[in-house]
């Protein structure tokens, strides 16, 4: 996994002009899934632009969030399509089971949950999107399993954080980190599941 890029490196990579603020806080939002105070107030600082209006831009675009969200963030879609079939009996049984609401996160940081109002898809309806990924025709007894799924690739994801991490700290560089997890049987298996599953590659 690569690390998140530094705060004040993706701000301070545009030019001082304020045509760049929303460009800025859309890389910021990307890399760290919020936008916090402090990068609100470097972005100030650069482009000299009152922090009341960045405060308006990042609750105003619904893209933005001045939260933080989890590694996953599920996106229930309650457009008419999805509403008629029963739309909202997925969003209850992401509730009950993430004990969460729309606009929360979970307690270990793993899931957001959001309700949108039409997400193009209206013939795969009902739809959910988890990171980009659609999960059309859902029924209610299909989300246990596929938070299942989620979360075992998240797994996934900490584990390679966690060998990447001591092997660069023992001087090795990240191809050599991941090169060391494939060694090993249950290191291969990590890596050729996550692959599977669209986790993509340290490439």
């Amino acid at each position: 996994m690569e690390d998140k890029r530094d705060m004040k490196e993706i701000i301070f990579g545009y030019p001082a002009e304020k045509r760049f603020s929303l460009a800025i806080m859309q890389d910021i939002q990307r890399e760290y899934n919020y936008i916090s105070k402090e990068a609100l107030e470097t972005i100030s600082g650069h482009l000299s632009i009152p922090l009341s209006k960045l405060f308006g831009m990042a609750t105003f675009y619904k893209a933005l969030s001045l939260k933080p969200k989890g590694k996953y963030i599920i996106k229930v879609c309650d457009g008419t399509a999805c509403h008629i079939r029963s739309s909202l009996g997925i969003l209850s049984e992401l509730e009950r089971l993430l004990a969460i609401s729309p606009g929360e996160v979970t307690s270990d940081g793993m899931f957001s949950l959001e309700t949108v109002n039409c997400v193009g898809a209206c013939a795969l309806a009902p739809v959910m999107v988890i990171d980009g990924t659609y999960h059309g025709k859902m029924a209610t007894g299909n989300v246990f399993q596929l938070l299942e799924d989620y979360k075992s690739i998240g797994k996934i994801v900490n584990e390679e954080e966690r060998i990447n991490q001591s092997m660069v700290l023992e001087g090795f560089d990240a191809n050599e980190s991941m090169a060391h997890l494939a060694d090993s049987v249950q290191g291969s298996e990590i890596i050729s599941k996550r692959r599977k599953q669209g986790g993509g590659s340290n490439e």
